[in-house]
Order: structure tokens, then sequence, then C-alpha cells
């Protein structure tokens, strides 16, 4: 997988980085002039050092003789070229370095202004074949609709005895409309959909990569680890309809333009709206299993390193250690060697303890970065057709107004629990901050996640760290962490730090 297609969902964070490396270089080119200006008046100070002290002469005559007065007057003409040299190391910066510094801070900033309208406007284009496509899926559903009532019309009228024969013949033209005007939008709403996810497609693995480049230094820091989302499926809304009228009505026949799904229906598509695992077998939450790859790959580097530094403790206590017990052994009136023994014996144990638990993180961490480095090579299954892209009506994707309104796996809690605390264990709940209203549904299968109905309202006790996740909580005292882009938040005005988001 390229290093573009890696950062589908990072666009903001990119903006970031990209900015603050335009600042940086600057800040080195305020440094180089500075530097310049402290090389010219350097250089200006020694010529008029050299010129206060240098022995003024009337005539030929008048040149040194003695000894020191000739070697006072060789450093006082080295100090004049050492000056002159100064000079031309000023002069050589400005024009090699602090010139090419800021022609290079201009050419950076145009050709990052250019990318960044680039993106944005792909994605608007983007943005704009999605509305067309959801315009055309809303106007589908509504004549079906209008279809499902003209049929039970001409049903009811069908079936009635007392019915006229106009009324009924008036009834089935009705149907014949309808089902008519449900077919016309049906195949607009599949050619829109095929165009979606064809720009879409092209969006994420053709647009985006040519955009972004950078080092894979940045790609390591950035990316989610998410696959970028999948093909829209086609929900078809005319399968309700009876085919029971011979002329006029919609074809029995399942073509549909495009590739298309017609058995995918609309309760399907609001189930699955994003990409999260099932818990995995195992211990799941010592070794991180239940998180993307790239957050577990850098939680258990974490871990690693928290374990390196408690064994280098361990083991400088070990040592001195040692040392005490050789000056007791050499010089026993200072204290007894075999006092150290029960310390010196647990900290060997403590070292073969941190020594096991590096090697096994270590196992894990091998483990998942052979996972991730092959999953470029695999293709998204049919689980996951059900992304969209953020930044719209919609939150399942990549793009939004803020971001850290990008979705990551969930949170990790901090201190002595670096990892979901399935029962939230707490001896005093922590207070609300605030409430939010569920603008779409989520499931929440993965561990430490809260499922939530559209429309449901929440108690906020956790503001969103970054991560794209908010912990909340139902009335009956039930907690989780649900994606901050599926929620509208209102913060408490009194609480420290709130803000109201709309």
């Amino acid at each position: 997988m390229s290093w573009g297609t890696e950062l589908w969902d990072q666009f903001d964070s990119l903006d970031k980085h990209t900015q603050w490396g335009i600042d940086f270089l600057e800040r080195y080119a305020k440094f180089v002039k500075e530097r310049i200006e402290i090389e010219q008046n350097y250089a200006k100070q020694l010529r008029n050092l050299v010129k206060k002290y240098c022995p003024k002469r009337s005539s030929k005559d008048e040149e040194p003789r003695f000894t020191s007065c000739i070697a006072f007057f060789n450093i006082l003409n080295e100090l004049n070229d050492y000056a002159g040299q100064r000079e031309v190391v000023a002069e050589e910066m400005a024009h090699r370095v602090y010139g090419e510094l800021m022609r290079y801070a201009h050419d950076l900033k145009t050709e990052r202004k250019m990318h960044l309208q680039e993106g944005r406007k792909a994605q608007q284009y983007l943005d704009m074949c999605w509305k067309q496509m959801d315009n055309s899926k809303k106007k589908f559903e509504r004549e079906c609709k209008e279809a499902e009532k003209a049929q039970q019309s001409y049903e009811r009228l069908d079936n009635d005895t007392n019915a006229t024969k106009a009324d009924v013949e008036k009834a089935k033209q009705q149907l014949n409309l309808r089902t008519h005007m449900a077919d016309e939008n049906k195949n607009e709403y599949a050619a829109q959909l095929q165009n979606f996810n064809g720009e879409q497609h092209k969006h994420f693995y053709v647009v985006i990569p040519q955009i972004y480049k950078d080092s894979q230094m940045v790609v390591d820091s950035f990316k989610s680890g998410f696959e970028p989302p999948g093909d829209f499926p086609f929900e078809d809304y005319s399968q309700h309809i009876y085919r029971t009228i011979s002329d006029g009505t919609i074809s029995a026949s399942k073509q549909e333009s495009g590739k298309v799904d017609a058995k995918t229906t609309v309760g399907k598509a609001k189930g699955k709206l994003w990409l999260f695992g099932k818990k995995p077998k195992g211990p799941a939450l010592e070794d991180f299993s239940h998180l993307p790859p790239e957050q577990r790959r850098k939680k258990l580097q974490q871990r690693i390193d928290e374990l390196n530094r408690e064994l280098q403790k361990e083991s400088d206590q070990k040592e001195a250690l040692n040392k005490m017990k050789d000056v007791y052994e050499k010089n026993p009136q200072m204290g007894d060697p075999g006092s150290l023994q029960p310390k010196l014996a647990e900290t060997m144990n403590n070292i073969d303890r941190l020594r096991m638990e590096i090697h096994k993180n270590e196992a894990w961490l091998s483990e998942v970065e052979g996972k991730t480095g092959g999953r470029g090579d695999r293709r998204h299954s049919s689980d996951i057709n059900h992304l969209v892209t953020q930044g719209r009506e919609s939150p399942e994707g990549s793009y939004t107004d803020d971001a850290n309104q990008e979705v990551r796996g969930p949170p990790q809690q901090h201190g002595h629990h670096s990892e979901f605390d399935d029962e939230f264990e707490d001896d005093d709940p922590l207070p609300a901050i605030g409430h939010c209203k569920a603008i779409y549904p989520f499931d929440g299968h993965n561990e430490g996640t809260l499922a939530m109905k559209e429309g449901e309202v929440l108690y906020i006790i956790e503001e969103d760290k970054g991560d794209g996740w908010t912990r909340a909580r139902r009335q009956n005292g039930e907690e989780g962490y649900v994606p901050t882009s599926y929620i509208d938040v209102t913060l408490e005005r009194n609480s420290k730090g709130a803000v109201t988001y709309i």
C-alpha cells in the first residue's frame, strides 16, 4: 500500500505537519540571518581593534626593528586577515545559505498551497458525487413508497365488489404510472451509485496518493491503520412491490445498472458503519489485539520502552548493591554483606520478570508488524462494504472539519489500566460534564464501546482526547466509548474547558 493510501484519512494532520515543517525552515533561516549579522559585527569590531592598535608610521624609517614590535605587528596583520575571512564567511552565508533557504521556503509554501487546494478540490468533488447519489437514492425510495400506496389502493378497489370498473381501471393506471416512475428512479440511482463508487475508489487509491508525498516516518506517525472505505451497497426499495400487474409494471427481472447487490436491505445498511473487528480469542486486554494494527503496534512499542526503562533501573540498582557488598566485604566495620543478599535476590527476580515481559511483548510486536506489512495485499471483504466518507450527512469515513473527529480504535484508559476496563468498576462514577444525542446508530461490537440507537440521548463523562472517541453513560449507569463523529455533543458551560459542539 502506498503512503498516500495509508494516510487517506489524515488530511488535517498532514496540513498541520507541513505547516510545522515550513515554520521550522523559516526559524532556521532566521537563525542563519542572525549568525550572518554576528559575523559581520565581529569582523567590524576586529578591524576597529586592529586600527586602534596599529602603529602610525610617517616614513619607512619607522619600520619596527625590535623583535617584540615585529611580533605584535604580525599579530595585528593576522587579526586583520581573520576579520576579512569572517566577512567572506558572512557574505557566502548570505548568498549561498540564507538566500537559498528563503527561496526554498517560498517554493514549499507554493507547493503546499497547491497540494492542499488539490486535496480540498478532490474532496469537494467526491462530496458532490455523494450528494447526487444520495438524492437519487432518496427519490427512488420516495417513488417506491408511492408505488406501494398505489398498489394497495388498486388491490383494495379490485377486491371491493361495490367499486366500479372505471375506478379500478383508474387505480390500475395510477399504479402503472407509479411503478414506471419507480423503475426510472431505480435505474438513475443504480447509475449514480456506480459512478460514486468508482469516483470514491479513484479518490482514495489514485488522487490522494498523488497528493500525499512524504517520508515513511511521517506515515508511521499519522496513519490510523484502517483501510479506505469500500463500495456502497445498492438498497432496493422496490422489492416489496408485488409483480401482479402484467402491463406497465416494474419488470420482474432483477437486472440493474452497474454492479449492485439487490439483496441488501436498508436495515443491513445501517448495521455496519465502520471497520471494527470482533474481539479475538486469547488475552485481548494484555496484548492489545482488540485494537487496529497500527494502534496495537504503537501500544506494544510504548509498553516495551517502559519495560526497558524499568529493566535499566533494576540493573543499575543491582550494580550499586554489588558495589556496596564489595565495600562491606573489604571493610566489615562499615556493614554486614549478608544483609544485602535479600535485596539482591529481589532485584534479580525483578530483572528476570522484566526480561520475560519484554520477550513476550516483542513477540506480539513482531506478530503485528508482520500482519501490518501484509495488509496492503488484502482486499476488502463483503462485511465492510457499508463504509462512507465523513464530512457529509453521514459519519463513516475519513474527512471531517475537525482533525480530532477521525474515527480510530477506542482509546485506552490511562494510569494503572492501560486497556479497556470491561466493568468500569470505579468506586465513584465520573460526573456528567454534558450530554449528547446520537446522530447515527452504533452497534458497539468492540470491547469497551457503548452501543447506541439513532436519536438516543446519553450523558458525557469524558471528552474526546483527540483520538475520535467520547466516553458516555446511559441513565441506567452503563458506560463506554462512542465515536465522536456519530453524536452531537453539548458540554455544560460551568465545566472546566467546556466547549459546545455544533
